[in-house]
């Protein structure tokens, strides 16, 4: 579990963004969103998220739009700001969508 004193400091955001370029910070949180060839792909994508967060034991707030997915992570715990476990999970995420052939989209 995290705490408010895991938060990530704007340096640590500026270096997880860096390594992440799929991600944006935004509202206190790690945000993404996922372009797929198809509705059935966004599906697949939201599957292996699935997967990854009961691994995890974390959860990202999520939104399915046709062939497009919305991601957000956050730590509840730490006051709803990001950690590193957020920006570990984010990393995860990454490496799923670029196997199953999903591309970030900027975030709106």
């Amino acid at each position: 579990m995290a705490g408010k004193q895991d938060t990530l400091t704007p340096e640590r955001i500026e270096a997880v963004l860096a390594a992440l370029p799929d991600w944006q910070y935004r509202l206190g949180g790690l945000v993404a969103v996922y372009k797929t060839p198809t509705a059935a792909a966004a599906l697949e994508l939201i599957a292996a998220v699935g997967r990854l967060a009961e691994e995890q034991n974390h959860h990202p707030d999520l939104d399915w739009r046709y062939n497009r997915v919305h991601l957000r992570y956050t730590s509840h715990d730490a006051g709803g700001e990001a950690t590193e476990r957020d920006a570990a999970a984010a990393a995860a995420v990454s490496a799923a969508a670029a196997r199953l052939g999903a591309t970030a989209q900027p975030v709106a």
